[in-house]
C-alpha cells in the first residue's frame, strides 16, 4: 500500500522510500500525521508556526518534528533567522505497508494506524471543503474543484495496472503546475485518488 501523499516543494517523482519498521513505529502517533500533514501542504514551517495551525504548543510540536527527523521523515531546511528552527517534508512518496512487515504483527498494527490516521485527514480536508461550499473559495476555485466517483468491475490485475497507470500520470502533471508555497496567485490544493475493491456484506453473510 502506497501513502502518495507527497511535499509541496520538489518534482512528484522525487522517489518512493519505503518505510521500515522503525519508522512506521515512530510515525504511527496522530500529532506526527498530522505534522508531517502539514508540512506536505504548506511547504516549509517552524514548530510555532505549525502549532498554531493545529492548536498545539511549539513545545509540543518542536519534540515531535525532532522524532521525526530521527527517521528522516521531516528534515531543518535552511531559512529564517537563528532563532527559529525550519522544518520540511523530504519530496517523493511514502510506502507504508510490504509483505516483510505485514508478517511481524507490531508493525503491522503501526500500519494500520498510519492508514487510518491519514485516512481521517483526508476525510477531514474534504468535509471541511464541502461544508462551506462556494462560499470557502472565491468562486474560481470553486468552479476549478471537483469531486468525481467512478464504479467498476475489475479483475485484480486491471486495478493493479489502471492504479500504477493513474498515479504515473498524476505526477507527470503535477509537475506541469508545481510552484513554490506562497507563489503569488496560488493556495495549497489536494489531490485524492482512490481505488479499491468494495466489500460486499452479503457476501461474508
Amino acid at each position: 500500500m502506497e501513502e502518495t501523499t507527497g511535499s509541496t516543494e520538489g518534482p512528484a517523482d522525487a522517489g518512493n522510500r519505503v518505510l521500515d519498521g522503525a519508522a512506521l513505529k515512530a510515525l504511527a502517533h496522530p500529532l506526527r500525521i498530522q505534522l508531517l500533514e502539514v508540512l506536505s501542504s504548506y511547504g516549509p514551517q517552524t514548530a510555532s508556526s505549525i502549532g498554531k495551525r493545529i492548536g498545539e504548543s511549539s513545545g509540543s510540536t518542536s519534540y515531535h518534528l525532532r522524532q521525526l527527523a530521527r527517521h528522516s521523515l521531516v528534515r531543518e531546511v535552511d531559512r529564517g533567522s537563528a532563532r527559529e528552527r525550519w522544518w520540511e517534508r523530504p519530496p517523493g512518496s511514502l510506502t507504508l505497508s510490504t509483505p516483510e512487515l505485514e508478517q511481524d504483527p507490531t508493525t503491522r498494527e503501526a500500519t494500520r494506524q498510519v492508514n487510518r490516521q491519514f485516512e481521517r485527514g483526508r476525510s477531514e480536508a474534504l468535509a471541511a471543503f464541502m461544508a462551506g461550499g462556494c462560499e470557502s473559495v472565491p468562486p474560481e476555485w470553486a468552479d476549478a474543484a471537483v469531486i468525481a466517483t467512478m464504479n467498476a468491475y475489475l479483475t485484480a490485475d486491471q486495478l493493479a495496472a489502471l492504479t500504477h497507470e493513474m498515479t504515473g500520470i498524476l505526477r507527470e502533471k503535477l509537475d506541469a503546475y508545481r510552484s513554490e508555497p506562497g507563489a503569488s496567485g496560488t493556495r495549497p490544493v489536494q489531490l485524492h485518488f482512490n481505488a479499491f475493491p468494495l466489500i460486499d456484506p452479503q457476501e461474508s453473510s
